[in-house]
């Protein structure tokens, strides 16, 4: 059977000082008044039904993200005791719905995605479960066609097509390799050479199959993910699970298992023609905002500027106004306990930031 699970685990450090660590960036009603994480249980729910959606998240943002998803039930949020990396948390979902279902295959989507339009969406994943219903031992990624030479994202160099998915608009291929992020020429160079996608960061797998490659590639957290499993459903789950899922190996499933599963020849690529916002930084937020005349990207509820531009300008706090003059190609985020301003060239420099403060202030601040 197909399920489908949302990782919502990231701390959004780079969205400091509105993504905190009690409140992360997935729930921030950011995107039409919506959290990223409601849009993304959205998208998969258009073509899977609510009791075969997950959510693998923090177990702290357990009551938060069940007030957000009223129709998740508690038992398909799987609470992490500790954030162990996508490895792991691929790996926890994969054992857990293994034990439910032997047979079952599943996609893992991201919740700080924005995605359209939708039914293009839903036809790539139907495709991707379908590539693995044909070859059972593939891992399928999602690979976005490349607007420009990126390079804060990483690149799957597509290779062979899969015969079957060349028509009807699916678009299937083995996966060469998986390229890290590149300089400019080299994003430049892949994009030109037509041969090249954004990796999504979006997956369709077995789980008996994803298990398998753990087991292959990192057998000491397959071998605690399967204790896990076994107490599963006993009164021993939680018990079992807080004592072993701090102690695997953090690492991520793009490092752990698929760069040494395109080398043997087990992961295919399946293309999605979708406009794909990764957000995960103030610019690529900014593209969700309302832009003004000047291209400020604004949602404040008290500002007053002049003779500004090109500016991310945000504030949460009703009893403060924000005023700005002669300001240009600036982040400017003001909360009820915090400012920070940074140059939009350095906003990926706000997660130095943020690690600064909560080595200064602790988690007062965080």
């Amino acid at each position: 059977m197909r399920y489908g699970v949302i990782m919502a685990g990231g701390s959004g450090s780079r969205l400091w000082p509105l993504s905190r660590g009690d409140r992360p960036k997935q729930l921030l009603p950011v995107v039409g008044g919506k959290s990223l994480l409601r849009v993304s249980y959205e998208r998969l729910a258009s073509f899977l039904p609510d009791e075969r959606i997950f959510v693998c998240t923090g177990e702290q943002h357990r009551a938060a993200i069940l007030e957000d998803l009223p129709e998740l039930t508690d038992e398909r949020l799987l609470g992490e005791p500790m954030g162990r990396d996508t490895s792991n948390a691929v790996g926890f979902s994969a054992a857990v719905l293994h034990k439910l279902d032997p047979d079952a295959s599943f996609a893992v989507v991201t919740a700080d995605h924005v995605i359209e339009p939708i039914p293009d969406f839903a036809a790539a994943l139907t495709a991707g479960f379908d590539v693995v219903d044909q070859i059972h031992d593939t891992l399928v990624t999602f690979g976005i066609v490349p607007t420009h030479g990126h390079t804060g994202l990483g690149y799957v160099h597509r290779g062979a097509p899969i015969d079957g998915f060349t028509d009807d608009g699916k678009k299937a291929f083995r996966v060469q390799a998986f390229k890290e992020k590149p300089d400019k020429p080299t994003a430049d160079r892949y994009v030109e050479s037509g041969r090249y996608y954004w990796n999504s960061g979006m997956f369709v797998w077995r789980a008996d199959t994803i298990l398998a490659q753990l087991e292959q590639n990192l057998p000491d957290a397959h071998a605690g993910l399967m204790k896990i499993k076994d107490a599963w459903g006993t009164d021993q789950q939680n018990d079992v699970l807080n004592a072993t899922y701090p102690q695997l190996q953090k690492i991520s499933i793009d490092f752990g298992v698929m760069e040494s599963a395109a080398a043997a020849g087990k992961v295919s690529v399946v293309e999605m023609p979708v406009q794909w916002l990764d957000v995960g930084s103030w610019p690529a937020l900014a593209e969700t905002l309302e832009i003004d005349d000047h291209d400020n990207a604004v949602e404040a509820d008290n500002l007053v500027i002049l003779d500004c531009d090109g500016n991310i300008i945000m504030s949460k706090d009703p009893d403060h106004v924000v005023g700005l003059v002669g300001v240009s190609d600036m982040v400017i985020v003001h909360t009820k306990d915090c400012t920070m301003v940074c140059p939009k060239a350095d906003a990926q420099r706000v997660k130095e930031l943020q690690k600064m403060v909560a080595d200064e202030y602790g988690d007062r601040f965080r």
